[in-house]
């Protein structure tokens, strides 16, 4: 849609309805991150343009009257967008524009909109400010409920990347049916979903240019227990060699997610998992390997423990749901493996539990590559459906949680790891490693409180010993600050034994949050929620504003 057209369909909007009303039913939010780069001995010199850099977010959403809604978010990247974000963000523009209409059963939704189907697997578009991810559809959406029972979802358009658009389209249909009443009390729902990509921009006599994705889910739960399964078939689609699309290495995917858990008092257990072969989907197909996470149109993140520790995500796992043939001893077709969650609570005044009760919970994962029989000269290959190949990663976690007294409480983790660098970033080597953290918060009074984090991670691999240690202190509910540092004490390289440091603070009124942080950044994968990006190492300061405007 023109951006002229679009500020005239606004302004006729706003004109339509009084000011006062418009303005009650109407919210706005800011998002600021900014940074001063700075050179540095250790982490090397900046020598991008524009040391100053800031990404900023403002988001209006207005209730125009009971049926029409209205949101629009418009962003700034100026001078230039805080390093390693998409080259497609820059300056000031509209970002996102959608009007949407809700009446009785029916919901239209015309512009750019947010939308996923069942797990994700087959359609997810989302906006993850600290990833750089905004891959929002700009087209038309529409969802109508037909009954208690059955509701459906269609909807076409352009995946956005930065300020501009794919030239592939997405095409998609979702349909949900609730089975409950004959189930005796319990909750069982299924659904169907198609997701279509059409891309012109490879047409090819080789391969269509659309790809389609079938997928089936069944959710179930009774009292304490869960459990779902998803099953999806994805059309042929050329692999990329070398970053070139192949006319001859063509081959279908497909993804099967199964997911169950039971939890009763005190203690919980959850079980997934997944098979993906060949399932990266991407609204152009030349977007393949983009360092930026843009054009992705489905979301097949890590199945594996989110930890809030710097030295446990030093070697952080990521799916990895595509076909590569490097050389004949490193040839990947997709992943295979399980997590499982254990939890219990050892209840107050037992041996365990003591005065306040213990928290303990135990995570295992393993992910390996798909058995099967690969043919590097021929470029093809045949899996097997079980079939547990190569290993990329294993990981085993113990936490434990413990209130002490009314003033002091502490958490303890240990963390065995496997983390096969080959396969996963297709680097030479493997690491095993094994990380120890001790979490201390000590309440000094009702407002003040003083946290202590000890971390230490060792291993006779890549690197060598890492150690790490972060003190904040809470002055009251809104004021806080820390210091923390990050060392690689056992690097091979005396050069590399840089002691990554950060002190700074944070403020917070009402729904307002400021903070500020100078030090050093160590360059690797920053990930959210499974899904990762690369930043670069770098020394600076940095600020952030997070507020309500009304």
């Amino acid at each position: 849609m023109n951006k002229k057209i679009i500020l005239i369909l606004f302004i006729f909007l706003y004109n339509t309805s009084s000011y006062s009303q418009l303005f009650k039913y109407t919210t706005a939010s800011f998002n600021s991150f900014s940074a001063y780069y700075l050179d540095d001995s250790k982490t090397g010199d900046f020598n991008e343009n524009n040391r100053f850099r800031s990404n900023n977010y403002l988001n209006i959403k207005s209730n125009i009257d009971k049926n029409w809604n209205l949101e629009l978010q418009v962003e700034s990247y100026v001078p230039n967008s805080l390093l390693n974000y998409s080259p497609n963000f820059k300056e000031t523009n509209l970002s996102t524009f959608n009007i949407a209409y809700n009446k009785n059963n029916l919901n239209i939704s015309i512009g750019n909109f947010y939308e996923q189907f069942g797990s994700g697997m087959t359609l997810r578009s989302w906006e993850d400010k600290n990833l750089g991810i905004n891959n929002s559809i700009r087209g038309l959406n529409t969802k109508y409920r037909i009954n208690d029972e059955f509701n459906i979802t269609a909807l076409i358009g352009q995946q956005k990347k930065g300020f501009k658009y794919s030239k592939g389209y997405i095409l998609g249909f979702d349909s949900e049916f609730d089975l409950s009443k004959i189930t005796n009390g319990s909750t069982l729902l299924m659904g169907l979903s198609y997701v279509g990509r059409n891309d012109q921009n490879t047409i090819s006599d080789f391969y269509s240019e659309m790809t389609n994705l079938f997928s089936g889910r069944i959710d179930y739960s009774s009292n304490s227990f869960y459990s779902n399964i998803e099953i999806v078939d994805k059309s042929k689609n050329p692999i990329s060699v070398f970053g070139s699309l192949s006319n001859t290495f063509i081959k279908k995917g497909s993804s099967l997610l199964l997911n169950s858990g039971f939890f009763n008092k005190g203690f919980g257990i959850d079980f997934t998992f997944r098979r993906l072969e060949n399932m990266s989907l991407f609204s152009e197909r030349e977007a393949y390997g983009n360092p930026y996470n843009e054009s992705i149109v489905n979301y097949l993140p890590a199945l594996t423990k989110q930890h809030d520790y710097s030295l446990a995500n030093l070697y952080v796992y990521s799916a990895q749901p595509n076909v590569s043939f490097q050389t004949n001893d490193l040839m990947k077709v997709g992943e295979i493996g399980m997590q499982i969650d254990l939890y219990y609570f050892f209840e107050k005044n037992t041996f365990i539990g003591g005065k306040y009760g213990t928290n303990v919970s135990v995570n295992g994962a393993v992910w390996n590559n798909l058995d099967g029989n690969f043919d590097f000269d021929n470029q093809n290959y045949d899996t097997d459906l079980f079939g547990f190949g190569q290993k990329y990663f294993s990981e085993i976690s113990l936490e434990i949680r413990k209130k002490w007294s009314s003033k002091f409480d502490n958490i303890f983790l240990f963390i065995n790891q496997y983390y096969n660098s080959r396969f996963i970033e297709e680097k030479v080597g493997e690491v095993k490693s094994n990380v120890l953290v001790l979490e201390n918060t000590y309440k000094l009074n009702d407002k003040k409180s003083l946290r202590l984090e000890l971390q230490h991670l060792s291993t006779k691999d890549d690197n060598k010993n890492w150690s790490a240690y972060a003190i904040e202190f809470n002055l009251n509910s809104a004021f806080s600050i820390y210091l923390s540092d990050l060392y690689n004490y056992q690097n091979p390289k005396e050069e590399k034994k840089i002691h990554y440091y950060n002190f700074g603070g944070s403020y917070s009124k009402g729904i307002n949050r400021f903070t500020i942080n100078y030090g050093r950044q160590r360059g690797g994968l920053v990930c959210t929620g499974g899904i990762c990006r690369y930043v670069p190492e770098s020394s600076g300061l940095s600020f952030s504003i997070s507020s309500s405007l009304f």
